[in-house]
């Protein structure tokens, strides 16, 4: 499988497919890049070059007991791209990867990042404080971070519920999902994991948005019950220079996987835009 050993050591696993032009996918938490499947194969066959790595500490890179912040998140990719010589790319970021991307793009990305795209991101800040008063409370992260140290296992079964909206009146829920969900966080470093629940819910990103000047494609949905689109997406189109959003009545946190069909419509459109 490829890897690739970065400054520090840590060997970081990732998927080159493909020719053409590149699009970069970052998974969210506690994810892989496994997550970004019906993407990868749907852009492979539209002629562009796909890539995704196992963030540090999750799924098949080394389980490392550092580093696990977004300022070395996005250092991570930043040494992936330029190892690849990758140019004029496309980042696309789910969750947590949203942020990836964006604070990526903003401090790292000059002259090699064509395009972003941020989808149910954590963008601009999570957390409830002072300058962000209609934020989720602390002590919901604090009972996810009690759950992925004490009880990961069925935590992660339980999670799938709220992340891909099964618990909906009506919804068609897909146990396959579930488990593959499941697989791929229990592949993880539970220290990485618990260490990336702050590094999600309290990262401010509010300066990384204003800053970046490349056109920014916002994707979330209305009914994303992980991370609210009414104080994350919907907000963090209004700080971009270049940002356009595309929120989506109904559709649940996970919605990459369960609405691939029109996530990858939408994306196709703005790639070749």
């Amino acid at each position: 499988m490829s890897t690739l050993k970065l400054k520090d050591g840590t060997e970081i696993y990732y998927k080159d497919w493909g020719k053409g032009q590149p699009v970069f996918f970052h998974h969210g938490w506690p994810l892989s890049s496994d997550d970004w499947d019906a993407q990868m194969l749907f852009f492979l066959e539209k002629g562009y070059r796909v890539i995704a790595h196992d963030r540090r500490g999750h799924g098949r890179s080394e389980q490392t007991p550092y580093g696990h912040n977004m300022d070395t998140y996005a250092a991570d990719v930043a040494e992936i791209v330029t190892a690849l010589d990758l140019k004029d790319v496309i980042h696309v970021g789910h969750s947590t990867g949203g942020g990836e991307v964006i604070r990526y793009v903003a401090k790292h990305g000059k002259d090699r990042v064509a395009k972003a795209v941020l989808v149910s991101a954590v963008t601009p800040i999570m957390v409830k404080t002072e300058s962000n008063p209609d934020g989720v409370p602390m002590s919901v992260f604090d009972d996810i971070r009690n759950n992925t140290a004490h009880h990961r296992q069925q935590f992660y079964i339980d999670l799938t519920l709220p992340f891909y909206g099964y618990n909906r009146e009506g919804a068609k829920v897909s146990e396959g999902i579930q488990r593959n969900w499941w697989r791929q966080g229990m592949n993880g470093s539970i220290k990485a994991h618990y260490d990336c629940i702050k590094a999600f819910s309290e990262t401010d990103f509010t300066e990384d948005l204003k800053s970046v000047t490349v056109p920014v494609l916002v994707l979330h949905g209305e009914d994303d019950q992980i991370v609210p689109f009414e104080t994350t997406g919907k907000v963090a189109v209004t700080l971009l220079q270049n940002g356009k959003l595309i929120s989506y009545p109904g559709f649940p946190h996970g919605m990459p996987t369960t609405e691939a069909d029109t996530i990858n419509k939408d994306l196709l459109a703005f790639f070749e835009s």
